[in-house]
């Protein structure tokens, strides 16, 4: 039995394992997961992951769980390019630094935009005040400005000449806001430059492919969303609201 992998490609993380396997030629059975259409649709990836979420990995008997796992797992057992993640034992320190600070900056600051504009409406029926929005966007230009200043500096990629995996797990990231219209790279030269080479790097191609539903969002609103699923968020989403 070959490799599976339960990705949604409106999840960031999912996208990122997603560019990376294609990008790697990595052979593995694509296994669609659409999340907004509740339980009985992303039945197999609770089989396969115990978050009962995805990304989730199928290898066999062996299963896995978690972007960041996975990804390291794909980069060992299919010894990817080097510069993915270094050997060099300080390039490699350079791109778990990275992957520990994303996720209480970055992954912190930009899905809220989706959330904000797309998903709290759709799923509660109610728009969010426009103040909320400007919150969630102060908050990431001041990630966006660390993340420039600290990671990325004058370099190419953010461990120097090549890409790596922080380079993946923070684009797909940052894509997200632009999905809803937040274009965060227009007045950021440096940040629009890298966004450019990390295109090239793993292929445009590929990239607007696992990029097409979220560069799409809007016509999210017209799926069907399980109505159990929305039962069930709505009133956590609701919180938000105050």
């Amino acid at each position: 039995m070959g490799l599976e992998l339960y990705l949604d490609l409106l999840s960031q993380p999912c996208r990122s394992i997603y560019i990376f396997a294609r990008s790697n030629n990595i052979p593995f059975e694509f296994k669609h997961v659409e999340l907004f259409k509740g339980p009985s649709n992303s039945e197999g990836a609770g089989k396969v992951s115990l978050l009962k979420k995805v990304p989730a990995l199928k290898d066999g008997d062996f299963t896995l769980a978690e972007c960041t796992a996975i990804l390291l797992y794909l980069s060992r057992k299919y010894n990817t390019p080097d510069h993915w993640y270094p050997s060099d034992i300080q390039k490699r320190a350079r791109v778990d630094e990275y992957l520990s600070w994303h996720h209480a900056n970055i992954r912190a600051n930009a899905p809220k935009t989706m959330w904000i504009k797309v998903l709290i409406p759709l799923f509660t029926g109610q728009p969010l005040p426009s103040e909320k929005l400007q919150e969630v966007m102060e908050g990431l230009s001041t990630s966006l400005k660390q993340f420039e200043e600290r990671f990325l500096q004058d370099k190419a990629f953010i461990i120097g000449s090549e890409i790596s995996l922080a380079d993946l797990v923070a684009i797909v990231e940052l894509m997200q806001p632009v999905g809803v219209g937040c274009d965060i790279f227009e007045d950021r030269p440096r940040l629009r430059e890298w966004r450019r080479r990390v295109e090239d790097a793993v292929g445009k191609e590929l990239f607007f492919q696992a990029h097409e539903m979220i560069l799409n969002i809007k016509e999210l609103s017209n799926i069907q969303i399980d109505p159990q699923l929305k039962e069930q968020l709505a009133p956590v989403l609701m919180k938000m609201l105050k």
